[in-house]
């Protein structure tokens, strides 16, 4: 499975609390996120705020990708949501 991330700016999501941004299976879009709750614990996001998230993002970019990958590996390819505890027991 070929998985990518196109360089575009998460999306911010304030029902769910998260950022979505997008990652390429075998050249097919699937939806990925990670919560609010999941930024602030471990990427420093200061506030719940859409610009504290997306500035944690972009600052931990590379490490949220992998993680996604990682996710998008496990469970072929399906959209996947990335939560604090994902973190706090795969790291």
């Amino acid at each position: 499975m070929k998985i990518s991330f196109p360089s575009c700016a998460p999306e911010y999501c304030a029902p769910d609390l998260a950022l979505t941004f997008r990652a390429l299976v075998d050249d097919r879009p699937v939806e990925c996120s990670i919560t609010a709750e999941a930024l602030e614990d471990h990427f420093g996001a200061r506030s719940p705020r859409e610009e504290d998230l997306v500035r944690a993002f972009m600052a931990h970019r590379a490490d949220i990708e992998l993680a996604a990958q990682r996710l998008l590996n496990a469970v072929d390819g399906k959209p996947v949501t990335l939560h604090s505890g994902y973190f706090r027991f795969c790291n």
